[in-house]
């Protein structure tokens, strides 16, 4: 069997290419692909159209790409918390399609699942409606598409050398969907085991979906907002 592992994130991430676009795991900055998105800082490549629950936060995460003007459009559906990308949308320098979370996600699992789109009501009446066809079931809805990318970059708390995957806590959000929505799934870990050592019952990812994998380094693991109990 080929091998899918790599020697670090500039050796997984060598066919990255100007225009292409880049599905981003995470939630906020929990869980988010530190090496692979620095290693895409460190390219310089141009014109990424981003599909990301937020594109960063606290000028972290995709914000890093974000400030090199290296992303020319996102999908995503929160912008809260990230000022990078707020000044670009206001100043027309980047085009932005807010999606409600539910129908981010939905569509992300739709084009791993091979559905080629499902009608649901959220954004019916609305701005996200336009365009879209509607359609009458107990309530009126609207067809939405799935969400493909070029590449998907992940990461999760252990991996083995197929890429079967567990994921620590809510640092799941999105990744697993979103390893199965890439066409070319990478993949860092804080924990590269044997094959084998992550037990069947606790795979949160089969290997299938994972075409390249790789031992990260150096994580910050940041903390958004740190809340303390009490003395």
């Amino acid at each position: 069997m080929k091998t899918k592992v790599f020697e670090n994130a500039a050796a997984a991430l060598f066919d990255l290419r100007d225009g292409i676009s880049v599905m981003s795991g995470g939630f906020g900055l929990c869980g988010i692909p530190e090496n692979s998105i620095q290693e895409i800082r460190r390219q310089g490549i141009r014109n990424i159209h981003a599909i990301s629950n937020n594109i960063g936060n606290s000028g972290r995460g995709l914000a890093w790409l974000l400030k090199q003007k290296q992303i020319c459009s996102a999908t995503c559906s929160y912008v809260g918390g990230n000022p990078d990308l707020e000044q670009q949308m206001l100043a027309g320098e980047i085009d932005v399609t807010l999606v409600p979370q539910g129908t981010f996600s939905e569509r992300i699992r739709a084009a791993g699942m091979g559905i080629r789109g499902f009608y649901t009501p959220a954004g019916y009446g609305t701005l996200v409606a336009e365009g879209k066809e509607a359609r009458e079931f107990d309530l009126p809805c609207i067809l939405e598409l799935p969400l493909v990318a070029d590449f998907a970059i992940i990461k999760a708390e252990k991996g083995d050398p197929f890429g079967n995957l567990w994921f620590k806590e809510t640092a799941r959000n999105f990744s697993p969907l979103m390893a199965m929505a890439g066409k070319i799934t990478v993949v860092e870990v804080e924990q590269l085991v044997e094959l084998g050592e992550i037990e069947p019952e606790n795979v949160h990812l089969p290997g299938v979906f994972v075409q390249r994998i790789y031992q990260g380094v150096d994580y910050e693991n940041v903390i958004e907002i740190p809340v303390l109990a009490e003395d």
